[in-house]
């Protein structure tokens, strides 16, 4: 019973180990397990141990509905498989009644099966088979094929070559790959003078042959590639050598410029004599870089690959162009401008550019910039020649003037945006120009940003390119006669696209004198999009609890708006902009506030003003108002001469008719006279008839008389005067003047009696002014002369 016992237990382990490590099932497709794309078939999965079983597919496993073929297998069918599938089965549970199998192990392996899907392979088709030379004996073929369609498979090629007329053919293996095109290399003697060749393709689902090509190998031979050296380059042209491993008959270069993309030919292709050729390339332009590649042929056969690619730079020439100058009326200061020469003009690298200022065969300034444009003293009728230099030289002159005599404008000028475009077209005129110029630029010119483009005399119209969206463009057309002889026309702004504005003006504001002046800077032209075709201001208030706006309206070149006569107030202030599209927000709410405004109008002020400055001005003409002032204000009125007429002097000369007294002052220099001693003088009254001659005031002149004339006779009428004479001086020989004695007189008649009086007497005449003071009562003369009527008025000299 014990050894039974054991027994048993003996082979049940045994059965347990021979579960462990093994699959618990098999898996197999009816079709095997590489199948034709599309297909349909059965996968079959048998247990080998007791087991409920699952079948699933992909990764991770998904569970399939399989179904029941037996007590131990389970089957899947599988419909228009398309690529490659994983297929596994597992125990869920054990099966009681299969009672002849041992049980499966809890944690026994699934089993798995893979299923390839693809397609037979096409039959290949050989593209080519070329035959390079080497420098020994022999030679490489290299032939081509297109495989056909991807089979999804690992396919496998032959390609068999025999040569000759014999039938030794040899077999060379492809590894698969997933190019389109296939190839592989042989060497075959130069002694070889025909090849065939056939390709086998070969996967898990078929094989197939292509169709055997027989080549002559004189058809399909080639030269290596060439070896081109470092071009030795001029100004115009260059010179190409090339090494070959073998002696051809054609080399073919190809050149372009490295701004380029395609190549081309040289027109001409050398003959050569060796394997080392020097090919002169001409027709180059100066200072240009070029690329340079090149081929070889034998005299049958197939060109050869294209060598690598060589550059090189020709030399500088002196620029063989003038500049395209211009001079646009708009720009402050006055700016000359000119394009870029571009290479193929410069000739070089342009170093700076000469500028002369001259006028009338006259030069009035030379300069140089390296800018591509000068702002400098221009005069009126001046020209400005413009010169570009390399280092070869200076450019033709380019002759602009600056001031020019204008033509009638022309007719019709349109400007239309057209996508990114502006179309620009004009009538053309009876008496056609020698050229038009069209010019533009944004309507806030940066200096780089002004262009334009020179057209001839039978254009009416262009289209202007490289225009930026949502800007505003302003210019005009041009038509030039001659040199000087050119009229100018603007079109309205425009552009090529447009919407609202994104952005309201920033506004300042200031009151003044009654009125409120507010400003704006311009837009940033990203805010614009497009020409602003005006602005519109509000004016918002409250006034008797009421709500009040107003609306003021700007031109789009506007920059200031003068708000006058607002009642005074608290207001808000907002702007807009617009284009032709729509309005802009509002821009940024300021607020301020208005004062009464308490001052006259100027009218009132005039009229108040009037009748005061009258009044004032009678009270000036009154002799007693004049009196009243004089004995108020004494201290403002300058010092009076004492009166002559008043004095002792003249006191004692009135004593006896016909003798006048005279005593020096003590200070005279040069004479000695006692202080008590007096001077008689004879002095000559006129007749009454000859001094009743009415007379008039003019400037009389001042003479001293020498001491040797005592009594002097007048021949002419009267001049009442005054006059003291110098004595001879007892203790001396000789005459001396008085230095300060002076004759103070009043005439009535012109300059010639007095030059008859001078030239009598021998003295020089002095002019004195009389007073015209309007506070002194005007002297008045009557035909007798008096102290009283030689009173003397100095107060007008201070």
């Amino acid at each position: 019973m014990f050894l039974s016992l054991t027994s048993v237990i003996a082979l049940t382990l045994l059965a347990v180990q021979n579960c462990v490590g093994e699959p618990l099932c098999v898996l197999s497709s009816s079709v095997g397990s590489v199948v034709l794309r599309g297909s349909s078939f059965h996968v079959y999965c048998t247990f080998k141990c007791k087991c409920k079983g699952s079948m699933c597919s992909n990764h991770p496993p998904t569970l399939q509905g399989h179904k029941q073929l037996n007590s131990t297998t389970i089957y899947l069918h599988v419909k228009n498989i398309t690529e490659k599938q994983t297929y596994s089965c597992h125990c869920s549970s054990p099966d009681q009644y299969i009672a002849h199998r041992p049980s499966c192990p809890h944690a026994a392996d699934p089993c798995g099966l893979d299923i390839l899907v693809g397609y037979p392979p096409d039959p290949p088709k050989i593209v080519s088979c070329i035959y390079e030379t080497l420098k020994s004996r022999n030679g490489v073929v290299n032939c081509t094929w297109n495989r056909g369609r991807d089979t999804h498979l690992k396919d496998h090629f032959e390609l068999w070559v025999r040569t000759g007329s014999g039938n030794h053919i040899e077999v060379f293996n492809v590894s698969s790959k997933r190019a389109e095109l296939l190839s592989t290399t042989f060497s075959l003697s130069r002694l070889v003078q025909s090849i065939l060749v056939q390709v086998q393709s070969q996967n898990a689902l078929g094989s197939v042959e292509s169709s055997p090509v027989n080549y002559t190998v004189s058809d399909i031979v080639r030269p290596s590639r060439p070896v081109l050296q470092q071009p030795e380059c001029s100004s115009r042209y260059c010179i190409i050598k090339a090494e070959t491993s073998v002696k051809i008959q054609s080399l073919q270069i190809q050149i372009k410029t490295s701004q380029e993309q395609e190549w081309k030919t040289h027109p001409d292709s050398v003959t050569l004599t060796s394997s080392s050729q020097a090919q002169n390339i001409s027709s180059l332009e100066p200072y240009r870089s070029y690329d340079f590649r090149a081929r070889s042929k034998f005299s049958t056969g197939l060109w050869s690959v294209w060598s690598e690619s060589v550059a090189s730079w020709t030399q500088e020439e002196a620029p063989s162009q003038a500049l395209d100058v211009w001079f646009p009326p708009d720009v402050k200061p006055m700016t000359i401008y000119w394009k870029e020469a571009n290479t193929s003009i410069s000739s070089g690298r342009i170093l700076d550019y000469r500028v002369r200022v001259h006028s009338r065969n006259r030069t009035i300034m030379n300069s140089s910039t390296g800018n591509k444009s000068f702002s400098g003293l221009f005069c009126a009728d001046c020209k400005v020649t413009v010169w570009a230099r390399n280092s070869k030289g200076l450019s033709p002159p380019a002759t602009i003037t600056i001031h020019r005599i204008k033509a009638n404008t022309l007719q019709d000028v349109r400007a239309v945006g057209i996508n990114s475009t502006i179309a620009i077209s004009w009538r053309k005129l009876e008496a056609a120009p020698a050229e038009y110029v069209v010019e533009w630029y944004p309507e806030d010119p940066n200096l780089k940003e002004i262009k334009w483009v020179r057209l001839g005399k039978n254009n009416t119209r262009t289209v202007l390119t490289g225009i930026s969206p949502w800007v505003c463009y302003e210019g005009a057309v041009f038509a030039f006669y001659n040199e000087d002889l050119v009229s100018r026309t603007k079109f309205k702004r425009v552009a090529t696209l447009e919407s609202a504005p994104t952005l309201g003006p920033s506004i300042e504001k200031m009151v003044e004198g009654g009125k409120t002046i507010i400003t704006w800077p311009e837009l940033p032209r990203i805010h614009r999009r497009g020409c602003i075709t005006k602005y519109t201001i509000y004016l918002k208030w409250h006034r008797d609890n009421k709500s009040h706006q107003k609306l003021y309206f700007a031109r789009a070149s506007d920059r200031k708006y003068v708000m006058k006569d607002l009642p005074s107030g608290r207001y808000s202030l907002m702007m807009s902009a617009s284009t032709a599209k729509g309005e802009s927000p509002a821009g940024q709410k300021i607020e301020f506030f208005v004062e009464e405004n308490t001052q006259l109008p100027p009218l009132l002020v005039f009229v108040l003003a009037a009748p005061v400055v009258l009044f004032l001005c009678c009270l000036c003409n009154s002799a007693t108002v004049k009196q009243r002032f004089r004995e108020y204000f004494y201290c403002l009125i300058p010092e009076v001469v004492p009166d002559p007429a008043n004095s002792k002097w003249a006191k004692e000369c009135t004593r006896e008719k016909g003798k006048m007294s005279l005593q020096l002052p003590s200070g005279s220099a040069g004479l000695i006279i006692k202080e008590d001693e007096t001077i008689p003088v004879n002095v000559e009254e006129l007749s009454k008839q000859i001094c009743d001659t009415p007379t008039s005031l003019s400037s009389p002149p001042l003479t001293s008389m020498s001491p040797e004339t005592e009594q002097t006779k007048l021949l002419y009428p009267c001049l009442p005067y005054i006059k003291s004479l110098s004595q001879d001086s007892d203790s001396s020989d000789h005459t001396e003047t008085s230095q300060d004695t002076t004759v103070d007189y009043i005439t009535s008649h012109g300059p010639e009696l007095l030059d008859a009086y001078d030239q009598e007497d021998g003295d020089e005449p002095m002019h004195f002014v009389p007073s015209l003071n309007i506070f002194i009562d005007p002297l008045e003369f009557g035909g007798k002369l008096t102290l009283d009527a030689v009173k003397i008025d100095c107060s007008d000299f201070f």
